[in-house]
């Protein structure tokens, strides 16, 4: 069994509902399964991504469940007409950090992710009339089976979901306080600034405050470099680069992480060396050159190597994986970043570097109000 820190939090909440039980459904729920693996993230130095968009759906899914009282009756499945879309997003995007939730995990992103877990399960967690652009959640996975009696997780799971997000919520509020006590520091102690910076970029450290803390260390990177272009030779204008963020971190939504202008280059954040990650990226640009920025401290040509063997192997055809690889314009890994912070430190740039993290993440954690 796959267990880490926030395991014990579920099993807690199991334990208070079911007693000496608790183990025996938790084994024989593939849904109570799928909640451990998936709430990974609320584990210290958890290099999983804190994105929440499956567990809104099925937060919403199975709060819409009890409110029809189907915990308790029969009939959800024949007689309930299912939910509206409409009213489940608002449903998700009142949690803490669900107000940007659109509509691809209650679509097919968890289901997708749930029959991958879980081949040998019949059941996928959303049930959708594509006619009627109705939802349920599969009751299959709510009434687990133990000694011939059954016993409805319902409650459970929504208790489960919404620990989840509090441990995160108030990870990310005490992530936010203390940058905005760095900021009070920053010229009189930049040392402890640095420190925390470098911190963000360990291999371990978090996916979202990686992508934020990289964003900031390039941003100010490129920021004092220029080109000059123009539509006449003779009136050429100079222009500084300028890296734009494209979203959110825990968006999920298949975009690119930064844009440069006015050159136009493509960047994309990443923590693994899995090429069909890397080739999907490339693709979805129609092949377009990107620079990734890796969570790693392997160096450029080991990483390159291990994508090309790797994919060599799964498409056989060389000349197919090259092109793809000619597509990789840059590689850039902690070093790299560690590297130009460094530069940045010495030319008196540290307190751009942590105005800009703090100022994403605050946009990343729904404090755009202040």
């Amino acid at each position: 069994m796959l267990e880490h820190e926030f395991t014990k939090v579920i099993f807690k909440i199991l334990e208070d509902s079911f007693g000496d039980k608790a183990n025996d459904i938790y084994l024989r729920s593939p849904l109570l399964q799928y909640l451990n693996s998936e709430t990974r993230a609320a584990s210290k130095d958890s290099k999983s991504r804190k994105s929440n968009g499956n567990l809104f759906a099925l937060y919403a899914l199975v709060l819409d469940y009890r409110n029809h009282g189907y915990y308790e009756k029969e009939g959800y499945s024949e007689q309930y007409e299912g939910a509206r879309f409409t009213d489940l997003k608002k449903v998700a995007n009142s949690l803490p950090g669900g107000d940007k939730l659109q509509n691809h995990a209650f679509n097919h992103r968890l289901n997708q992710k749930f029959m991958k877990l879980y081949q040998d399960c019949p059941y996928q967690p959303i049930i959708r009339n594509l006619d009627t652009k109705r939802y349920w959640i599969n009751e299959n996975l709510i009434n687990v089976e133990y000694n011939e009696k059954i016993y409805n997780i319902s409650k459970e799971v929504l208790t489960i979901i919404k620990n989840f997000i509090d441990v995160v919520r108030a990870e990310f509020e005490s992530f936010i306080a203390y940058t905005t006590k760095l900021a009070s520091i920053v010229n009189s102690e930049p040392e402890i600034v640095v420190e925390f910076i470098l911190k963000q970029l360990a291999p371990t450290s978090d996916a979202r405050t990686f992508e934020i803390v990289s964003y900031a260390i390039l941003k100010n990177h490129y920021k004092n470099q220029h080109i000059y272009w123009g539509w006449d030779i003779d009136k050429l204008e100079k222009e500084n680069l300028h890296l734009y963020k494209t979203g959110r971190t825990n968006a999920n939504d298949g975009g690119i992480d930064f844009v440069m202008k006015p050159l136009g280059r493509f960047f994309q954040v990443t923590e693994t060396l899995d090429f069909k990650k890397y080739f999907l990226d490339i693709d979805k640009v129609q092949r377009f050159p990107i620079s990734f920025v890796v969570k790693t401290n392997m160096s450029h040509e080991d990483m390159r190597k291990v994508i090309r063997e790797n994919a060599i192997k799964s498409y056989k055809v060389k000349s197919v994986v090259e092109r793809y690889m000619e597509a990789v314009e840059e590689i850039i890994n902690i070093d790299d970043l560690t590297s130009i912070l460094t530069k940045l430190i010495d030319s008196g740039n540290v307190k751009s570097v942590l105005d800009e993290i703090i100022l994403q993440s605050r946009l990343e954690f729904n404090y755009e109000e202040e």
